[in-house]
C-alpha cells in the first residue's frame, strides 16, 4: 500500500503534480533497467503459471505484459475499456489521502522507477515491477476492479481508523489466497511479485491459512520484513465486497 513519510524515500518527488503523479518518461529507462525488468518478468511469469489464479493470468494477457518496461499509455488503452481503470505514474510511496483518492477514481498509482539487479529478490519500497506485475493484471477483472474502487472510497471515509483498512489491504490485495477448482492459488501482489513468497504461501509448512473474514483480517497485525506466516483465503472474489462492520466513518 502506497503510504509512508516522505523522508529518505527513493523516488524523485521534484516536479510532481498536486495529486502526486509524475510522467513516466519511457525513453529514459536504461538497458540495464530493461534487463532487470526482463529477468523479473521471465521468473515471475513462470511462477505465476503454476501458483496464480486464472483471473490473474488472464489479466497478464489482457494488459499485454511483455519483456520490455510497459508504456503506461498503451496499457491504459487496453485496461480502461475493460473496467474503467487507468494507471498513473507516481515517484514512489505517496500519502494515504492521495492513494485512496486515486483508487476511489479508478486510478492505480504505479511507481516509475525499477529496482537494481542486486535487489532482485527483495527491496523495502514497492517499485515499478511490484506495482505493475503484482497489481495491474487483476484490475482487468470486473469484481476485483469494483472492490479496489470501493476500498478507495472507504479509505477516504475512514479517517483515524485507516490503519484497519491498511491491514485489510495487506491480507487481501497484497497477500491474499483463493481456493479454485485447480487448488489453492495466489492473487495478492506481494505474493506474485516475489519468488520466495509465492512458493512459501502455497507450499510452505507451518503456515496458517485462514478462511477470509474481513473483520478478523482488519484486527490481525502483520510484519513487512519477512515471509508471512498467516494468509487469508477466499472462496470467491465476491467475498471481498462484504463490508466489515467495525470501520467507523468520520
Amino acid at each position: 500500500m502506497k503510504t509512508a513519510p516522505l523522508e529518505n524515500l527513493r523516488g524523485d518527488y521534484a516536479g510532481m503534480a498536486p495529486d502526486w503523479t509524475v510522467p513516466q518518461h519511457l525513453d529514459l529507462y536504461s538497458d540495464e533497467e530493461q534487463a532487470v525488468w526482463r529477468l523479473l518478468v521471465q521468473r515471475q511469469r513462470a511462477l505465476a503459471e503454476r501458483y496464480a489464479c486464472a483471473e490473474f493470468l488472464a489479466g497478464l494477457d489482457a494488459i499485454g505484459l511483455g519483456d520490455t518496461i510497459p508504456d503506461f499509455a498503451e496499457v491504459n488503452a487496453r485496461l480502461e475499456p475493460l473496467t474503467g481503470w487507468r494507471i498513473v505514474g507516481v515517484p514512489g510511496l505517496i500519502p494515504d489521502a492521495a492513494f485512496y483518492d486515486h483508487l476511489a477514481h479508478r486510478r492505480f498509482p504505479v511507481t516509475v522507477w525499477i529496482r537494481k539487479r542486486e535487489e532482485i529478490d527483495y527491496l523495502v519500497e514497492p517499485d515499478l515491477f511490484h506495482d505493475f506485475f503484482g497489481h495491474v493484471p487483476l484490475l482487468t477483472n470486473p469484481v476485483f476492479a469494483d472492490y479496489m474502487q470501493d476500498y478507495g472510497r472507504r479509505g477516504v471515509e475512514a479517517g483515524p481508523n485507516v490503519h484497519l483498512l491498511a491491514r485489510l489491504y495487506w491480507f487481501t490485495v497484497e497477500f491474499g489466497l483463493i481456493r479454485t477448482g485447480q487448488g489453492l492459488k495466489a492473487y495478492g501482489a506481494g505474493i506474485l511479485s516475489s519468488a520466495a513468497e509465492v512458493r512459501h504461501a502455497i507450499e510452505g509448512k507451518g503456515v496458517e491459512r485462514v478462511a477470509f473474514d474481513a473483520s478478523v483480517a482488519m484486527n490481525r497485525p502483520y510484519e513487512i520484513d519477512r515471509l508471512q506466516n498467516t494468509y487469508f483465503v477466499l472462496d470467491d472474489f465476491r467475498q471481498l465486497m462484504d463490508r466489515p462492520t467495525d470501520v467507523p466513518k468520520h
